[in-house]
């Protein structure tokens, strides 16, 4: 379900281009370390992405050979129903494209996502997807998203990437399934043994 790790991909972004740093939330005070209990609740904690994962996302989203361009970013953000896509695209294409050739290239993608995706950027991923808003995704929901992403994926297929996910077996991926999709390590299947 590599669809999924686009949405990321901007988030991403943002957070570099706002480095001058945020205050970590009300009532906490400047400077004191995050404990391990503030983590395991915070939108602070950060997963590392499959690299080969975003390899896939990369060639996703480039249109040229050269890598990702302006044009590319403003068609996934219009996809995805960003209100200024051009204007954020030029933005994004600012923080990303650091040799600045006008196409951002599979060193600078992976430079964005250098120091991983927080909780809170998987969270409102999972919220892009959850058209109706009652916690949960439903095939016909992810269905709806990979088509406005340009991927002309069948209700069956859809449903088949819900059952990989869907841990409780109700058909339908909740917070806690799309967490554990997208945190999870990906490794190469081993070999069975007899």
């Amino acid at each position: 379900m590599s669809h999924l790790s686009i949405l990321s991909f901007k988030y991403n972004l943002d957070k570099l281009r706002s480095k001058a740093g945020r205050p970590l939330g009300p009532g906490r005070p400047v400077g004191r370390p995050l404990s391990a209990r503030d983590r395991q609740y915070s939108d602070l904690s950060t997963y590392k992405p499959d690299e080969e994962e975003m390899k896939k996302v990369f060639n996703m989203i480039a249109t040229h050979p050269r890598g990702i361009n302006k044009k590319d970013l403003q068609v996934l953000l219009e996809r995805l129903g960003k209100a200024d896509a051009a204007g954020e695209a030029r933005r994004m294409m600012c923080v990303a494209d650091n040799n600045r050739d006008g196409y951002m290239d599979l060193e600078e993608f992976m430079e964005v996502h250098r120091n991983g995706v927080q909780l809170g950027d998987i969270r409102r991923a999972f919220f892009v997807f959850d058209r109706n808003k009652d916690g949960r995704i439903s095939a016909e929901e992810i269905m709806t998203v990979l088509r406005n992403l340009g991927d002309n994926c069948s209700l069956e297929d859809c449903r088949k990437m819900v059952r990989e996910i869907d841990r409780n077996g109700d058909g339908f991926v909740d917070m806690d399934d799309f967490m554990a999709m997208m945190t999870r390590s990906r490794r190469k299947p081993s070999a069975v043994q007899h």
